[in-house]
């Protein structure tokens, strides 16, 4: 039978009576495709590890489905969630001792770290691109081979960190949104602090929240890790300025961002403590689903908006994409593969990216279709988020160098050295692609 595990606690009843509110379907169109025909091992039992949720119904509702295709099936399936920051040394430990877990849902660019290690799923990638209107360019990016047909991995979702704000202390400071201009951002950040409901963004080793707000700060004014063959291009006045830009911003923080952890931002919002941030959806889901009548009104007073844009021409936001990978020790890989096909089905996607409440936004085009874009106008800026050119290792390949980068906190590290006036702009630049070059050989 099912045998279902994580390291922490998890409310599943709760979020399945959570889910339920969400359970209408949705105008996903598919295509009338047969499946690929992957017969199961006989004696099958599959090891899955994943991520653990930020919004309840993230788990509980994958749970179920893990659940339903092992009964199905007739195959003992075992999931285990983990801590987000756990994840990547623990991806390591399965790629390089060859044991453990038969399928990985790791971040974007596991499976090309430990290409080497992957079990081909380009049948799987084809059948489910054709069935459901083509994947959207990040998929592509971190699913596929770098420029090769081969797909190593199967993108499940990615979750993106637009501007979380409280409308009315926005208002209060003179605007009526998000400005799309970096000077004026600045200046709403200024007027926040001014009205006591400052902003507060990580550059800490908070895991997703730091790398994303560097990253756009980096990406918003031109700059970019390296070039399209990989070779190493802080060194530039792009970066400089966002440098500078960064140093401003950090002036108009509330006290202790540089110490954050994954959540910290998630808490200073919902206390109160902060006006604006960049999150993904869990902030609004975690205040509109409570019973507590002050979290219901941070709920209707919070908004969400693309970040600026400054230099970029499309919304430069990092995309944190999940990504599912067959391990080659794995003694089954047909029923791995065919449970991910079942994963990513009409039937089991939708009620979990519509249950998920826009954490998760699709990687195959047909679900823009899915009832929860429309369900919330709130939601819309969450629903394209893998329609995006920006990556980590943005404008090179998806490969370790990048992977590395990112895990060894290069950009995260280059942006704190200067807002806290450990070095200067040139100083730090110099050291980050000194950290970046030995990944980037």
């Amino acid at each position: 039978m099912p045998i279902i595990t994580r390291r922490h606690t998890i409310g599943m009843t709760a979020g399945l009576a959570l889910a339920s509110t969400f359970g209408a379907r949705a105008a996903v169109t598919a295509a009338d495709i047969p499946a690929p025909k992957l017969p199961i091992e006989p004696g099958a039992k599959l090891r899955v590890l994943r991520p653990a949720k930020f919004v309840e119904p993230d788990e509980a509702i994958f749970t179920a489905n893990s659940k339903k295709w092992g009964e199905q099936a007739g195959v003992e399936i075992r999931v285990d969630y983990l801590a987000w920051d756990n994840m990547a040394a623990q991806t390591a430990v399965v790629a390089n001792t060859g044991a453990g877990p038969d399928i990985v849902i790791g971040f974007g660019p596991d499976a090309q770290i430990y290409a080497d290690k992957m079990v081909d799923v380009t049948d799987l990638a084809e059948y489910l691109g054709a069935k459901y209107g083509g994947w959207y360019p990040l998929s592509v990016l971190f699913g596929r081979a770098w420029k090769q047909a081969n797909w190593l991995g199967i993108p499940m979702g990615g979750t993106t960190g637009p501007a979380n704000y409280r409308v009315s202390w926005v208002k209060e400071a003179g605007f009526d949104g998000i400005p799309n201009d970096l000077g004026k951002f600045l200046d709403l950040c200024k007027g926040l602090k001014k009205i006591g409901h400052p902003c507060g963004f990580a550059l800490s080793h908070a895991p997703g929240d730091a790398p994303a707000y560097a990253n756009w700060l980096l990406w918003a004014h031109g700059g970019r890790l390296v070039d399209e063959v990989g070779k190493v291009t802080l060194d530039t006045k792009e970066a400089r300025a966002a440098l500078d830009y960064a140093r401003a911003m950090q002036e108009t923080m509330t006290p202790g961002t540089m110490s954050w952890n994954g959540s910290s931002n998630n808490q200073a919002f919902a206390a109160g403590n902060i006006g604006l941030t960049q999150n993904g959806v869990s902030i609004y889901y975690s205040a509109k689903t409570s019973q507590s009548p002050a979290q219901q009104a941070v709920a209707a007073d919070l908004d969400h908006a693309s970040m600026p844009f400054g230099a970029a021409r499309s919304s430069p936001e990092q995309c944190l994409v999940m990504n599912a990978m067959v391990f080659k020790h794995s003694r089954y890989p047909n029923a791995a593969k065919d449970y991910l096909r079942f994963m990513m089905e009409a039937p089991q996607y939708d009620p979990w990216l519509t249950g998920c409440l826009g954490y998760w936004s699709q990687p195959l085009k047909a679900y823009a279709g899915s009832a929860v874009w429309e369900s919330d106008p709130k939601l819309a800026v969450f629903r394209n988020a893998m329609e995006t050119p920006f990556h980590d290792g943005y404008a090179g390949p998806v490969n370790a160098a990048g992977g590395a980068v990112l895990n060894d906190w290069v950009l995260v590290d280059m942006f704190a050295r200067v807002v806290t006036g450990e070095s200067t702009p040139d100083a730090s630049i110099r050291q980050a692609v000194r950290s970046a070059e030995r990944y980037y050989k």
